[in-house]
């Protein structure tokens, strides 16, 4: 047998890469902190009412909370590709973790009033779907997660930056007087920018799908 045929035999036999590979890694560690943190701050943000109004300082907390579970998103991954070690469990479970971070947040602001629910549900159907999706390709013989691009991204940040600010209770600050000129820009500004994170978020949706389905195809 020659030196081609023992090549040959060695990719065949080779086992494909189990989504388990490397599950303990560090940046896959931060990414399991992020979905702890996600459950104390639903759990405080639900306890404190409607915009914090049962409990000022748990929504205070449950606001901090929020804004540094988004925060470790970047870390995470920043420390997956500075240290080689991008794994398939974590391009997995590095969106689930954002998807139950800003979908469970969403889904309260709503259930209080704070957001209307037409935007959660389109936020919703979208989340869920492309999650279904990414498990439906790895099922596909050679499927392989695929990670999110570049307007998912921006989607996040975005999304991200608008529950911040609507999660943090400014409206406290008002000491009971007539809403201030400042609270009413800060508010608009608020919702502005999550409009423009659900418009991303029906654009990546449709980008990943045509990456998904037709790019493939067309190679």
């Amino acid at each position: 047998m020659n030196t081609m045929d023992e090549n040959t035999m060695d990719k065949q036999s080779s086992p494909k890469s189990s989504l388990f590979d490397g599950w303990n890694a560090p940046p896959n560690l931060v990414t399991y902190s992020r979905i702890v943190l996600v459950v104390i701050f639903l759990t405080l943000d639900i306890l404190a009412g409607a915009w914090g109004e049962s409990n000022l300082t748990m929504r205070w907390v449950a606001a901090v909370l929020f804004i540094i579970a988004a925060s470790t998103d970047k870390i995470d991954g920043w420390m997956a590709r500075k240290y080689n070690q991008v794994t398939e469990m974590g391009k997995l479970m590095d969106p689930i973790a954002d998807k139950l971070l800003t979908c469970g947040a969403m889904i309260v602001c709503s259930a209080f009033g704070e957001l209307g629910w037409w935007v959660t549900i389109l936020f919703l159907i979208r989340e869920i779907g492309i999650t279904v999706m990414r498990f439906f390709v790895m099922e596909r013989p050679g499927g392989k997660v695929i990670a999110a691009a570049w307007p998912g991204k921006l989607k996040t940040v975005f999304q991200c930056v608008g529950l911040s600010m609507l999660l943090l209770p400014f409206w406290s600050l008002g000491n009971g007087q007539a809403t201030p000129f400042w609270m009413t820009a800060y508010y608009f500004l608020t919702y502005a920018i999550i409009y423009v994170a659900l418009v991303l978020c029906l654009y990546s949706g449709a980008v990943y799908l045509y990456n998904t389905f037709v790019a493939p195809k067309r190679k």
